[in-house]
């Protein structure tokens, strides 16, 4: 940028000069400084006198001067001959400058156009450098925004890890009561042992009394060890593709040991048959099954097979109904007071789906919505056998906001949609009436879940995607409590 403004300067600077100089020059040299007349006192002028120059033939004569009757001057002047101007040595000079004028005013003007040429140039570095200056205040703004997110996202992390802290402790606790259980363990075993060699040694009713109570506390930590909050959820496992984009299918939690039958209803209303497939081996590779008719309709996706019987709800009403699957009889039927129905308060994706039945590892359970809870999601406890209910509670989460839902442990968990993009992002714990939001990943791979229930045996999420069964591995933190046991 310097050597452009350097260049302008000397052109400014040149300038100045030439016309300094000629300003002093031009006049001496065509004359202008070598004649005056001047005038006589009174207003007349001398007609003899005068000055004139050395040589009278260079420049203007003056031959004679008179008055006028008004005393106007009249004078008599005669112009130098015009070809002496042509051997003038002074207008030689003054043609040679001129010339050289002309070619300094030439030569300005190269270099002017050379000092434009420069000037855009720096004009054009000058709007370069901007916008790379700009463009470095765009990376640093960014590159500041990226470390913002990244410690924001490292924070949040944190803040999620945090609770955990506590819940290991408990957990080492818990591991240490586990090493006193093998500890005893041993020692009975040790005891009997030697109660063998030994008859009689020993007091056998205190001894079996110890036996009972180990027994029994080793019991209820497996029970424990059952339950658990969840934490992750698996990539779905496509079983089989059939059906409509509706449906429900599932297994019975509580079917003896050998009893693998699937149980499969296409669509969710105005459909009474329930297909039977003795295996999920024939489920998954042929049509073989058996067809079972039931006396009503049912309406939306959330019924369950449970210890031997189906539940379902009634098409268009807030009717439950207990149906054997062996002896093909209705064994009770029972209203949900004040429940949403025929499509009041449904789930997101709609299709009656006002009441959802579930099972865990608690029983049996019964979701839905009343106009008395503004809506929002009820969860009741329901007795197997009789249908009756046995506790409610009332969430403020909206059930048509809600994509699908299912049961773990006694806490209702819920996803925020049902097609695209899903996670489980609600949870409902019963044994607190508490709840929480959780931000849990869930792989919706047909984009569109229609049904969705927790099979506590297999501890596993039976689905129906958009005409694909599908089943997920669910992931739980068990936590042992030495003060419960």
């Amino acid at each position: 940028m310097s050597v452009p403004l350097l260049k302008i300067g000397v052109v400014l600077s040149t300038m100045a000069m030439i016309t300094n100089w000629m300003s002093q020059t031009l006049p001496s040299l065509v004359g202008l400084n070598t004649t005056k007349l001047s005038a006589a006192s009174g207003g007349t002028l001398d007609r003899s006198t005068g000055v004139l120059p050395t040589n009278p033939e260079e420049s203007w004569q003056v031959y004679s001067s008179a008055q006028d009757s008004e005393g106007r001057c009249i004078c008599t002047v005669v112009a130098p001959q015009q070809t002496m101007c042509s051997r003038d040595a002074r207008t030689k000079q003054l043609r040679q400058l001129l010339e050289k004028v002309q070619n300094m005013s030439q030569s300005i003007e190269v270099l002017d156009r050379r000092t434009q040429r420069d000037l855009q140039y720096v004009e054009k570095m000058e709007n370069q450098m901007k916008g790379l200056e700009s463009k470095f205040k765009q990376v640093e703004e960014s590159h500041k925004q990226h470390l913002a997110r990244q410690f924001k996202a490292i924070k949040a992390k944190m803040d999620e890890l945090r609770p955990l802290i506590p819940v290991l402790e408990e957990y080492k606790a818990d591991a240490k009561l586990v090493l006193q259980f093998k500890e005893e363990v041993q020692n009975l075993t040790s005891v009997l042992n030697e109660l063998q060699e030994e008859i009689g040694a020993y007091d056998y009713d205190e001894l079996q009394s110890r036996v009972s109570n180990l027994e029994e506390r080793l019991r209820a930590c497996m029970q424990k060890l059952a339950c658990g909050k969840l934490t992750g959820i698996s990539d779905p496992v496509t079983v089989k593709t059939s059906g409509s984009r509706f449906g429900s299918w599932m297994t019975d939690p509580l079917a003896p040991e050998g009893d693998n039958r699937v149980w499969y209803m296409d669509g969710y209303h105005n459909n009474r048959f329930v297909r039977e497939y003795k295996s999920m081996i024939d489920f998954m590779t042929t049509d073989n099954f058996t067809s079972h008719r039931l006396p009503h309709p049912w309406s939306g996706t959330g019924q369950v097979v449970y210890n031997g019987s189906i539940y379902f709800n009634k098409f268009q009403s807030h009717i439950v109904i207990r149906f054997d699957l062996k002896t093909e009889t209705i064994l009770k039927t029972r209203s949900l007071d004040y429940a949403g129905y025929n499509n009041m308060y449904h789930y997101a994706w709609g299709g009656h789906s006002d009441i959802d039945l579930m099972v865990d590892e608690n029983g049996l359970w019964a979701v839905y919505a009343t106009n008395q809870n503004a809506g929002n999601i009820v969860i009741s406890k329901l007795d197997p056998v009789s249908l009756q209910v046995l506790q409610t509670w009332n969430t403020s989460y909206p059930k048509r906001s809600a994509g699908e839902a299912f049961i773990i442990c006694g806490t209702l968990y819920v996803t925020n949609g049902y097609s695209g993009g899903t996670k489980v992002h609600y949870a409902y714990q019963t044994n607190a009436s508490t709840y929480e939001y959780i931000d849990i990943p869930f792989q919706n791979k047909y984009s569109h879940i229609s049904m969705l229930d927790y099979n506590p045996k297999d501890r596993a999420l039976y689905a129906w995607n958009n005409g694909h069964q599908v089943l997920y591995n669910v992931t739980l933190f068990h936590v042992i409590r030495s003060d419960e046991l």
